[in-house]
């Protein structure tokens, strides 16, 4: 078998569809009528297909007649069959829509349920001032605990590497690191 054969009224059909297209063509809103009034729902029914919303596919398939009263003068019937071509406007029409959406198509307002991690400007200025009390109250200790302290909480190194680093027991290293720790906090507190 060679291929399907098109039945006789799919043959008269689409030869209507040309005629009323040559008819368009030439200006007539007549045949732009009967045009619709035939072919109408199966292009909804394609825009829906792709658009998945009715709103938006009847407003493709208004568009879709604005262009046929526009391009009839492109169509070819040696190309292709009227409805082919009627429904290749109606499609890449369709697809337009979509590729014409805003990603994340939600409202702004949306938005305002968003959370967001980063620190407020609040938080931001209460952090630089617990930075600058910090460092303040750092530099009111002895030198020996302020480097002490100063090495084992931002620089990391644990008592018994300070311990070994500055040549005395362990025992004596954690007694300096308290008793400047318990000054620090006295001075916090104020």
């Amino acid at each position: 078998m060679a291929g399907v054969q098109p039945s006789n009224t799919e043959g008269i059909e689409s030869r209507l569809l040309a005629r009323l297209l040559s008819e368009v063509a030439r200006g007539d809103r007549g045949a732009l009528t009967r045009l619709y009034a035939l072919t109408s729902a199966r292009l909804f029914g394609l825009c829906m297909r792709v658009l998945r919303s009715q709103s938006d596919a009847e407003e493709v398939l208004q568009e879709v007649y604005v262009r046929v009263w526009t391009r009839a003068r492109q169509y070819d019937p040696a190309r292709a069959g009227a409805m082919s071509w009627l429904a290749g406007i109606a499609r890449n029409g369709a697809i337009d829509r979509i590729r014409g959406r805003k990603p994340g198509g939600a409202p702004i307002d949306a938005a305002n349920d968003v959370a967001d991690e980063a620190p407020s400007a609040f938080e931001l200025i209460e952090k630089a001032e617990d930075k600058r009390r910090l460092g303040g109250c750092l530099d009111e200790l002895d030198e020996q605990p302020r480097m002490m302290i100063r090495a084992a909480f931002f620089d990391g190194l644990s008592y018994a590497e300070l311990a070994d680093r500055e040549a005395v027991p362990l025992g004596t290293m954690k007694s300096w690191i308290r008793r400047g720790l318990i000054r620090l906090k006295g001075c916090l507190e104020r």
